[in-house]
């Protein structure tokens, strides 16, 4: 796990790049303090940045940016590449030789064999660059899922780009200012939604693409992989050993590392089930880390001790109070890379697992999005059904009126959903969302002074099997990986730390997505619980409840003095915690990255 920054231009940069791109580099020292690098071209056309967390060949060998032999390609890459061996055997009977024991040499010569197809061999999480000497040409790549980060700027013949915005940011871009279209979106669902930034000009390399800049050109993004459920025949107890062999399979390949590894056990039925099967593989000692609070209804402490005892790891408890938090909100508001109405949970988690021995921490999330854990699944095709029903009695828009002129945020999100065709894609945006669309419009102008309407920002251009299918696909393609996969990196990150997630994984998730959605969704993650039959019952059978700290309780009572300077116009209600969460975020997200 790193941090990668790059200059490429023929341009007005050329000559200037590498006090630039030592800045880039210092903006992202957090990710990789273990080693640094940097690589100008001849002809300083080309600038790389890395900086190295290093966990998987420890030694000098596997410093970055890296060459080829020929010197003719030169590549930063942060990421883990978890089937590196398999394709190191593969290339060796192919002639191919090699200088470390790194994944990213494997990278460098699949590319040099394969060019973008290289990518479809990859199972891992990566965001890389290689720069074509021969060619002067750069390729800019990303996992499938987006669980690492890729974002740039392009101006005439130039391209900046970066693991996080701060590098790009650090190169001083002229007329920072916020996107229209990013702060919509974060005003809508509490995240910016790619390929969109909060900084205007500033975009992220989508989630399953590549690019190429070559003669002072950039490409449109290119998608090689996208999420697909395709259903097959099969019976339950098929479905069950599938699921379970495939998440085996996952998990042993997550714990390939030369450093420790850990995971985030939180007492839910995911993370319960990394630690489970992890006793399959791993028979040594294993590493679990719980957070855990004074308040009663909000602590799964005792529930992940005892899922900690029955699969004997070395497990470490940290108590959080409402304080402590308050304490750590300020280092949190200094390491957040976007505003997010989430990510302290992640950044506390992450400290505490640094701070006692890990670099690295698998994490459950992702199984929620594909077995069915959200309320979303059960609420969405209730929306459906009843907004069906409306329009036919003619009698949507007088309750889109009705629930609009109440004033509640709720029902001023359900009156956008009733707005439009009853859909999974509206009905999602009305669940899922911080601000209405009306609300939005009013937030809009006290940030970008008069700012106009925005396109919309949510579609799922692709067929699906079933609803319930569509469902995992929204979950997967925006708050996954707009919010948690975005906050799970950067604030993991932010203390030096790698975050792993074996259910986002490409191969699991081509197993499991030919499960029909009839047995895959099933009310408590059934399938997933039945095929872990060593969980104990206390883990499953109980109200499912997401990692979330008490910041109501806190906002409400302990925090309420800083949380009440939050500001929105009339017709804004600020009465639910995480709207003023979201606004106070963005308030010193601005203070610092903008004035």
């Amino acid at each position: 796990m790193c941090g990668i920054a790059g200059i490429i231009s023929t341009g007005a940069f050329k000559s200037d790049k590498e006090p630039l791109v030592r800045a880039m580099q210092a903006a992202l020292r957090h990710r990789g303090p273990d080693d640094e690098g940097i690589y100008i071209s001849n002809d300083r056309a080309c600038a790389l940045a890395h900086t190295r967390l290093s966990i998987i060949d420890l030694s000098p060998a596997g410093h970055q940016p890296m060459p080829s032999p020929d010197g003719r390609y030169w590549i930063a890459y942060n990421g883990e590449i978890y089937n590196f061996k398999e394709l190191r055997a593969e290339l060796e009977t192919k002639g191919e030789k090699f200088r470390s024991s790194s994944d990213t040499e494997i990278i460098l010569k699949l590319y040099q064999r394969e060019g973008a197809d290289c990518l479809n061999k990859l199972r891992g999480m990566f965001a890389f660059a290689i720069w074509d000497e021969k060619e002067k040409s750069c390729f800019l790549g990303r996992d499938p899922f987006g669980i690492k980060p890729l974002y740039y700027f392009s101006a005439g013949s130039t391209l900046l780009f970066a693991s996080e915005l701060r590098g790009i940011l650090a190169a001083g871009i002229d007329e920072k200012r916020l996107s229209k279209e990013g702060l919509y979106s974060y005003f809508l669902s509490g995240s910016v939604t790619e390929p969109y930034t909060i900084i205007d000009g500033i975009l992220s390399l989508p989630a399953g693409h590549w690019m190429k800049w070559q003669n002072g050109r950039l490409d449109y993004p290119q998608r090689y992989w996208k999420p697909e459920f395709n259903p097959k025949r099969i019976t339950y107890s098929e479905a069950c050993e599938r699921t379970r062999h495939s998440l085996i399979s996952s998990i042993e390949k997550h714990f390939v590392s030369d450093v420790p590894v850990g995971i985030f056990l939180s007492g839910g039925i995911d993370s319960s089930a990394l630690v489970a099967l992890a006793r399959q593989t791993q028979k040594g000692k294993l590493l679990t880390y719980t957070v855990t609070f004074e308040e009663p209804g909000w602590n799964e402490g005792p529930i992940a001790k005892k899922v900690a005892q029955k699969f004997d790891t070395v497990h470490t408890e940290y108590l959080i109070n409402a304080q402590e938090a308050r304490e750590l909100f300020d280092y949190f508001l200094d390491n957040i890379d976007q505003p997010t109405i989430d990510g302290l949970n992640t950044y506390c988690i992450a400290k505490i697992a640094r701070e006692n021995g890990a670099k690295v921490l698998l994490s459950g999330l992702g199984g929620d999005e594909l077995f069915g854990g959200y309320p979303s699944f059960r609420t969405i095709p209730k929306m459906i059904n009843w907004g069906n029903i409306l329009q036919a009695l003619h009698l949507s828009n007088i309750v889109s009126q009705t629930l609009e002129k109440s004033g509640k945020p709720h029902s001023k999100r359900l009156a956008d959903f009733l707005r439009k065709q009853p859909s999974a894609i509206s009905a999602y945006r009305s669940l899922r969302g911080i601000f209405s669309e009306s609300e939005s419009q009013l937030l809009m102008p006290q940030y970008i002074p008069g700012s106009a309407a925005v396109p919309a920002l949510i579609d799922a251009p692709f067929n699906f099997p079933g609803l319930n299918d569509e469902i995992s696909y929204l979950e997967l393609s925006y708050y996954m990986r707009n919010q948690l996969l975005r906050d799970s990196d950067v604030m993991s990150m932010a203390h030096a730390l790698e975050m792993r997630i074996p259910f986002v994984d490409r191969m699991f998730f081509e197993d499991i997505s030919s499960i029909p959605s009839s047995m895959r969704i099933l009310s408590n993650k059934k399938l997933l619980v039945d095929s872990v039959p060593e969980l104990p019952k206390e883990v499953y059978d109980r109200p499912k409840r997401g990692f979330l700290l008490p910041f109501q309780k806190w906002i409400e009572k302990d925090w309420e003095k800083d949380f009440l300077k939050a500001e929105a116009p009339k017709g804004v209600s600020l009465g639910l915690w995480y709207r003023r969460w979201g606004l106070v975020v963005l308030k010193k997200w601005i203070e610092k990255n903008l004035t």
